[in-house]
């Protein structure tokens, strides 16, 4: 008696013996580290960069993509005895005013710690060639209460006086929305 497998039956266990494992390596080495900016120019060093008056302009978006309020920051930035300061002030196109002051603790020139108000716990700077990532969990107001949603921050320096920044909310893993902004020194 002859077995005869199907082609839907094959594909099956092609999809689950092969094709999703292959799959799921390929997603677990796509990860974009810090690391794979070390050879860019110019070199960012956040002491150098965040000194003196800067300006931000961006936009926040929706978890579709979609821009759902814009904003400026006026940001002072100063270091001392290895701490660095950074005074944001935002002002949003509805009217809303927010602050946020920044304090980086330098561990050495490749890694910070930053606390913020709104900030839970700290966040971790890593720096590398033109680039700097920071991840924090950050507690916004939602309706009459908060949550707290998780930033993985992207910086990369364009030119000596610009930096590009995005960033993506999340929360229970899932996007929420995202930051894009730049900033430069006045």
């Amino acid at each position: 008696m002859a077995i005869r497998v199907s082609n839907q039956n094959s594909y099956k266990y092609f999809f689950r013996a092969f094709l999703f494992p292959a799959l799921i390596s390929l997603g677990s080495c796509s990860g974009i580290s810090v690391e794979d900016y070390s050879a860019l120019q110019p070199n960012l060093v956040m002491e150098e960069f965040f000194d003196g008056d800067l300006v931000a302009y961006g936009v926040v978006k929706d978890w579709r993509g979609r821009v759902i309020r814009r904003f400026s920051a006026d940001i002072i930035a100063y270091w001392d005895n290895g701490t660095g300061t950074l005074e944001e002030d935002f002002l949003f196109d509805d009217g809303e005013q927010q602050r946020r002051v920044w304090k980086l603790q330098t561990n050495n020139s490749q890694s910070y710690t930053g606390t913020a108000g709104d900030v839970v716990g700290s966040g971790e700077v890593r720096i590398a060639g033109n680039s700097a990532f920071l991840d924090y969990i950050l507690r916004i107001p939602y309706g009459d209460d908060t949550i707290d949603v998780r930033i993985d921050d992207r910086m990369y320096l364009v030119t000596p006086e610009v930096i590009i920044n995005e960033s993506s909310l999340r929360k229970f893993g899932f996007k929420v929305g995202e930051l894009v902004l730049v900033i430069q020194q006045v």
